[in-house]
């Protein structure tokens, strides 16, 4: 049985993400769909690829990955679906797959992309506003009902990357930036635990606030106190324990991070 996935900012309020489903079911009935998520904010493409990013390692090879978060739908940008290791991705070539492509790139997998030019494989009628349900829910099907990526369009290698966030190296530590706040309110920084390494946090700094307390679960310190940890995708977070530290803090994406580190006392 194929699978498909969707990732949109469409919410669940407006049948949508219910239309796409329509359009994916009655091209290749067979098929299982799974939504990642359909909460990312308006227009938010870093969020898109982050979230998707972070979803799509678990899935099983075949599966195809659709993300429709398209600020620019209806213009010349292009429609675009591509082969990553061994998964599909479908949607617009505006960056939303620039995670998943260099996740591939580290170790060394197939990255492959069409431009997606045959309108045989689009449904007859294609609105300005709603790429989602007229081209990319009815390119997945195809994909899922066997057809093969190079029949849906020619072969492209300059696919748009967003300029993602990386940590730069300061006499103390590592600065670098918020890259997401989840649904708890934790912040998410674009810095990683190998790009700690060895070392031993002594202190987080953001927006004035200053984290001193560096804990493996949010169990280890009281209600009320803020903490950094590592997330399960391994970025430094900083949470506040049962409450929201975004709030409390005042912090948006993009929000500059300063980690203070020392070296490990020899065991």
């Amino acid at each position: 049985m194929a699978l498909i996935t969707l990732t949109t900012d469409f919410g669940l309020k407006d049948g949508n993400v219910g239309a796409m489903k329509g359009v994916i079911l009655k091209i290749a009935p067979q098929t299982q769909i799974v939504d990642i998520s359909h909460l990312i904010a308006s227009q938010a493409i870093s969020e898109a690829a982050l979230v998707l990013s972070r979803a799509a390692r678990f899935f099983p090879a075949g599966t195809i990955h659709v993300a429709v978060v398209d600020p620019g739908v209806g213009t010349d940008r292009r429609p675009i679906a591509g082969l990553l290791g061994n998964q599909y991705v479908v949607g617009p070539d505006n960056g939303v797959f620039t995670r998943m492509i260099e996740n591939c790139e580290k170790q060394g997998q197939v990255v492959r992309f069409v431009h997606l030019n045959q309108r045989e494989y689009w449904l007859p009628q294609i609105s300005y506003v709603f790429h989602g349900r007229d081209l990319f829910a009815p390119v997945a099907a195809h994909l899922a009902a066997g057809v093969i990526l190079n029949d849906l369009g020619a072969p492209i290698g300059d696919v748009v990357r967003l300029n993602l966030p990386k940590p730069a190296s300061t006499p103390d530590g590592l600065q670098g930036e918020v890259i997401h706040i989840d649904h708890f309110g934790n912040i998410s920084t674009c810095i990683m635990r190998d790009d700690i390494g060895d070392k031993v946090i002594q202190q987080v700094i953001v927006k004035g606030g200053v984290i001193q307390d560096f804990v493996n679960t949010f169990g280890e310190k009281p209600p009320g106190s803020l903490v950094s940890l590592y997330g399960s995708s391994d970025n430094l977070l900083i949470c506040e324990v049962n409450g929201n530290a975004a709030q409390k803090l005042g912090i948006n994406i993009g929000d500059i991070v300063k980690v203070t580190l020392k070296d490990r006392a020899p065991a």
